[in-house]
């Protein structure tokens, strides 16, 4: 790690050239070099040692999974269970068929695993069928109880006892998922655990954006698209039924190569007012590969690499990735598949350097404050943050530019600050983003944002740069 004195990361490295060329991009290569051989001098950076190793909120909130106990029948099963909980906790409770006390706490268990959530893992064993399993733990009798922290044996206990073991399971969570610093700090925005992602809802005049399509308007499916549009603006959600959704992803990758480019925005526009409905979301969200939204997403990418991306294109592209937080299915799929989550990154770190259009900027900082506030809720509710911390870097580093070159948006502005805060809020203090927001001296960067004359009274510019940037990243 090059926080560790070596050398700078392939996420770092790897960052489009675009950022890199830019004047922030200019500045953080040089500063990270200096920080590196200054780090090999004193035993790593900060004294660590050098050791091996217009926008519209939905009515929905993010999508939860409701956790269930997890049975297995041997050893393998076994240790993959406690593989992926190796950073949170784990419960195993060892019973057997002719067990009556075991019987009684079935309903408390199954209750536990829904409350614990994404937190944990509570796992069930029949020490008749899985007597690999028995013997490894030696079990006796029935019911056992083996708890799990952080992939260390945590406690044992027998009998069944529903008060015992719901307290156990309660302090194992609470030892597994400590308090964070930052919830003893004054920040109100970012404690708001209902905050919704944004979405851009406005429906253009359907008849006048197909005309521009050419023949590719009269396409079935196309036309599907347009009437489940229009009748769920006129009649509802409820009175709606989706359209073609095969056909009409098969001609949007066609649409990609056949329009013109300076037409192409057309279709991303028509796909944008369709996301806006869940189901239509969802229904991409599952397709394979996400074929359709990356195969866009990469052909936009691309054009922006040669600087010929035209201005409608990229910003209905980015309102388009906006709306596919429209379903939590999406929000999960942009944190975890990776060609999704990469062409999502590029999207936003080469959006905010454009000086020309600030629709595109704040559309840029909507698109980065949802992928943020999805990571955040899986960094606050379990298992923890969905982001690799390549990608934070990355997507830090680029909003801590835009930071610092606007000048002129207010909207922009406050859109960065947010979704720069989302990013920060409860992160790990000793890990990349956090060392990096240090090393770049994020708080002041933020902080001398008030003194422009555009941006002067902007509280948030005190939440984020003071308290989160500044109390909250000072290690305990």
């Amino acid at each position: 790690m090059f926080l560790l004195g070596k050398g700078i990361p392939s996420h770092i490295a790897n960052m489009p050239q675009a950022v890199l060329d830019s004047p922030f991009g200019r500045m953080l290569m040089p500063m990270l070099d200096q920080q590196i051989t200054a780090s090999k001098r004193a035993g790593g950076i900060l004294g660590i040692e050098d050791t091996p190793g217009s926008s519209v909120k939905p009515k929905s909130d993010l999508h939860h999974h409701v956790a269930t106990v997890q049975y297995v029948h041997n050893l393998t099963q076994l240790d993959q269970l406690l593989e992926k909980a190796k950073h949170s906790c784990a419960v195993v409770f060892f019973t057997s068929a002719t067990c009556p006390p075991c019987k009684m706490v079935y309903p408390l268990y199954d209750e536990l695993a829904a409350e614990v959530g994404d937190k944990g893992v509570l796992i069930k064993v029949d020490t008749s069928q899985a007597r690999d399993v028995a013997g490894r733990y030696s079990i006796s009798a029935t019911p056992t109880f083996i708890t799990f922290l952080k992939g260390q044996q945590e406690n044992r206990w027998m009998g069944a006892d529903p008060s015992k073991l719901r307290g156990n399971v309660q302090l194992l969570v609470q030892m597994a998922w400590p308090p964070h610093p930052h919830q003893g700090l004054n920040l109100p925005t970012f404690s708001n655990s209902d905050a919704k992602p944004v979405l851009f809802t406005k429906v253009p005049p359907l008849a006048k954006l197909l005309a521009k399509m050419g023949p590719t308007a009269h396409n079935q499916a196309v036309q599907g698209v347009k009437q489940f549009i229009e009748t769920r603006a006129s009649d509802g959600p409820a009175r709606t039924t989706l359209p073609d959704m095969s056909g009409f992803a098969s001609i949007v990758r066609d649409s990609i190569t056949q329009l013109p480019t300076e037409l192409l925005f057309t279709m991303v526009d028509l796909i944008r007012c369709g996301l806006v409905d869940a189901r239509f979301s969802s229904y991409l969200a599952e397709e394979k590969d996400h074929l359709t939204i990356v195969a866009i997403l990469d052909h936009v990418n691309s054009l922006a690499i040669g600087n010929t991306c035209p201005y409608a294109l990229r910003l209905v592209t980015l309102q388009m990735a906006c709306n596919l937080f429209s379903s939590g299915l999406y929000a999960e799929q942009v944190l975890v598949h990776d060609p999704l989550r990469t062409a999502v990154t590029q999207l936003i770190s080469t959006s905010f350097l454009d000086d020309s259009h600030s629709n595109v900027r704040v559309a840029a900082a909507s698109l980065l404050f949802n992928v943020a506030l999805a990571n955040s809720r899986r960094r606050q509710d379990g298992p923890g943050d969905g982001l690799p911390e390549g990608d934070e870097v990355e997507l830090a580093a680029s909003v801590l530019e835009a930071i610092s070159q606007e000048e002129a948006s207010t909207e922009a502005l406050e859109g960065m600050l947010l979704a720069l805060g989302l990013l920060a809020y409860r992160l790990p203090l000793d890990g990349d983003l956090a060392a990096l927001l240090r090393t770049m001296d994020a708080e002041d960067l933020v902080l001398k944002k008030g003194k422009v004359k555009a941006f002067e009274g902007m509280n948030l510019m005190k939440e984020v740069g003071g308290e989160l940037l500044g109390k909250g990243l000072r290690k305990p």
